[in-house]
C-alpha cells in the first residue's frame, strides 16, 4: 500500500541495526534523520562535496542508488542536501518523497544552466523567480491549462539580498526547464531569450509545482555552467566542486529565517 510504513530486516553488514523502518522507496533515511531545510543538487557528488565543505556534524543517510543525501548542521541550524538525479522525473520522485514522508518545508535547488542570453555569463548565478518548460508533467497534471510554476517570494528575495550584498554577480528572472538536454530545436531557445529568459535546465518546474502542491517552499539558484549565447563552457570538475559561491548562497539564504510553514504566496 502506497504510504504504508513497515519494517524489513537486512543482514548486519548492511545496516549498524538489524531492523529498520522502511520510510520511502528511493531514500533510505529513517524517521528524524532528514531535516526540514534542504539543499537540493543534481549531482550526488555535489551533494557530498556541499556536505563535506559546509556542514557539521555531517551523517550520510542515503546510498540507494547512488543518490546520496547527508544531514549535518550550518551555523547552528540542520540541513539535509540531497542529490536529486537529472530532469523533472528523477526530482520529482525525490521530491516527493521529501515532502509526503519526511515533512520537508523549505527547498532550495542548487545546480547549473546554460545563459540564453547575452548579459548573462559564465559562473553568474541566476535565480529563478519562475520556470518554462515543455515537459508533459503539468499538461498531464492540470489537463490542459499552462500552470505557472512559481518560486516562493520570501527566498527570493532574501537569496536576491544576500547576493547583492556579497556582491555576487546574479541575476532574478525566468529560467527554462527543459526535458532534453540535447535539442533539436535550438530555434526554441533563442524563441524564449526573445521573450527575457534568462537560462535553461532541467528541474526547477517540478520543484516549483511540487513545493506549491504541498505548501512548502521552493527556489531554484543556479551557477551558469555554459553560455548558448558565446559557446563558453566550465569543465565537468567545475560542475561538481567549484561553484561554492552558489552553494554558500543557498545556505544563508535558508539559515537566515526559521521556515514560517508555509509558502510566501
Amino acid at each position: 500500500m502506497a504510504g504504508a510504513r513497515r519494517t524489513e530486516s537486512f543482514p548486519p553488514a548492511l545496516t549498524l541495526t538489524s531492523t529498520v523502518v522502511i520510510v520511502s522507496t528511493h531514500l533510505a533515511a529513517q524517521p528524524g534523520d532528514i531535516a526540514d531545510t534542504i539543499l537540493l543538487p543534481g549531482d550526488p557528488l555535489r551533494a557530498e562535496w556541499i556536505a563535506n565543505t559546509y556542514l557539521d556534524d555531517v551523517v550520510c543517510y542515503n546510498r540507494v542508488r547512488n543518490m546520496l543525501g547527508f544531514t549535518g548542521t550550518y551555523k547552528g541550524r540542520r540541513v539535509s542536501v540531497q542529490g536529486t538525479g537529472m530532469g523533472q522525473p528523477s526530482l520529482a520522485i525525490y521530491v516527493h518523497e521529501l515532502l509526503t514522508e519526511y515533512g520537508a518545508r523549505t527547498l532550495v535547488r542548487v545546480g547549473s544552466c546554460g545563459a540564453l542570453v547575452p548579459r548573462v555569463n559564465l559562473r553568474d548565478i541566476v535565480i529563478a523567480m519562475t520556470a518554462c518548460t515543455d515537459s508533459a508533467m503539468n499538461r498531464l497534471r492540470f489537463e490542459g491549462i499552462d500552470f505557472a510554476p512559481a518560486a516562493d517570494y520570501g527566498l527570493l528575495r532574501a537569496a536576491a539580498d544576500r547576493a547583492s550584498a556579497s556582491g555576487l554577480p546574479y541575476h532574478v528572472g525566468a529560467i527554462m526547464s527543459g526535458d532534453s538536454f540535447y535539442n533539436d530545436r535550438p530555434e526554441l531557445t533563442k524563441r524564449l531569450a526573445e521573450y527575457g529568459v534568462l537560462a535553461i535546465e532541467m528541474e526547477a518546474a517540478a520543484l516549483y509545482t511540487l513545493a506549491a502542491k504541498h505548501r512548502a517552499r521552493a527556489l531554484a539558484i543556479c551557477t551558469v555552467s555554459d553560455s548558448l549565447v558565446t559557446g563558453e563552457e566550465t569543465s565537468s570538475q567545475e560542475r561538481e566542486r567549484t561553484f561554492a559561491a552558489m552553494a554558500r548562497l543557498a545556505l544563508d539564504t535558508v539559515g537566515a529565517e526559521p521556515d514560517p510553514g508555509g509558502p510566501g504566496r
